[in-house]
């Protein structure tokens, strides 16, 4: 409170949004809409990414891995699952890596 030539008076603080400081928490939220508005659209699901990719078929039971997946998860694959066939059978296209050298 403040007088004025004798008379009580309450100063008013015209607050908004706009004047108001803005911490880091609120420049960094900004930030986080500027980046969005530029960038389009959302998150992107990899699940067609991933669909794709999954080359090497099994072809007795017809599970799918991915090209880069290693001889060595074919094999444990092999054994547990199909463990009377011959690997080939599961695999005919795939390349061995004693072949390869």
């Amino acid at each position: 409170q403040r007088r004025v030539h004798g008379e009580r008076r309450t100063e008013q603080r015209l607050t908004s949004p706009s004047s108001m400081p803005s911490g880091n928490g609120c420049k960094a939220a900004q930030k986080r809409e500027r980046n969005a508005k530029k960038a389009g659209a959302g998150p992107k699901s990899q699940l067609k990414a991933n669909a794709q990719a999954m080359t090497v078929i099994c072809q007795i039971c017809r599970q799918g891995f991915m090209e880069a997946t290693g001889e060595k998860c074919l094999r444990e694959h092999h054994s547990a699952k199909h463990d009377r066939r011959s690997f080939a059978e599961c695999f005919p296209g795939y390349v061995l890596e004693e072949a390869k050298a």
